[in-house]
């Protein structure tokens, strides 16, 4: 049985769940609590599995890995079906581009640990991570919709008009900057792709809200 332990609202699991989904795969969802106070990814059980202590971590059979980026990849090779990646090899470097903009500049500038190391270390209150935010979310989501205007790739998602790999960062990404209030009014590319995808039942199904380990209201 494949497992997945991730949190609610962490993005990287958040991008683990679409795939799983518009890969029709089935798994059992495994809660980690992120908060600060619990902190179930530095537990004793958690660290054995994945010394880390990160999420999400992926279990299939015998196979058990962690980052959404190896996650990802491992779930293109073994269930190849339903592709993420499109077949050419100059629009497979196109989508990793996209990819990369959240992967490697912007999404771990969002990280918990990250944030709670600069209120832990350098006396920041709140406000002053959100600035934080405000500075490097539009940063990297100006990036973003930049590649999508140059590309004639760009169709109803950010590379042609299905679903893929770029959508899976981008709309975890989303997510966040409604949570810090960050106007996505600049990108007229990126809503009407978050538009798009908000259509599609997979993307639904993998909704933070949606999770069982969500608080219910």
């Amino acid at each position: 049985m494949r497992k997945l332990y991730g949190y609610y609202r962490s993005s990287a699991a958040y991008r683990v769940r679409i795939a799983l989904a518009l890969k029709e795969l089935e798994y059992e969802h495994v809660g980690i609590n992120l908060l600060p106070g619990v902190s179930e990814q530095l537990s004793d059980t958690f660290v054995a599995l994945n010394p880390q202590g990160r999420v999400p971590y992926f279990v299939d059979g015998d196979m058990a890995v962690a980052q959404s980026p190896a996650i990802l990849e491992y779930l293109e090779e073994s269930y190849p079906d339903r592709p993420l990646l499109p077949n050419d090899i100059i629009e497979r470097a196109r989508v990793r581009q996209l990819v990369n903009i959240i992967a490697c500049d912007t999404h771990p500038l969002m990280n918990l640990a990250v944030t709670q190391f600069l209120k832990g270390s350098y006396d920041i209150e709140q406000e002053g991570i959100m600035k934080w935010y405000r500075h490097w979310m539009p940063e990297g989501l100006s990036a973003f919709e930049a590649v999508l205007t140059q590309s004639a790739g760009t169709g109803r998602f950010c590379h042609g008009d299905q679903p893929g790999m770029a959508d899976l960062y981008l709309i975890p990404q989303l997510y966040n900057a409604r949570r810090f209030n960050i106007s996505l009014d600049k990108y007229p590319l990126i809503q009407g792709i978050d538009e798009a995808c908000a259509e599609i039942t997979a993307f639904k199904e993998a909704e933070p809200e949606n999770q069982p380990d969500a608080p219910k209201s």
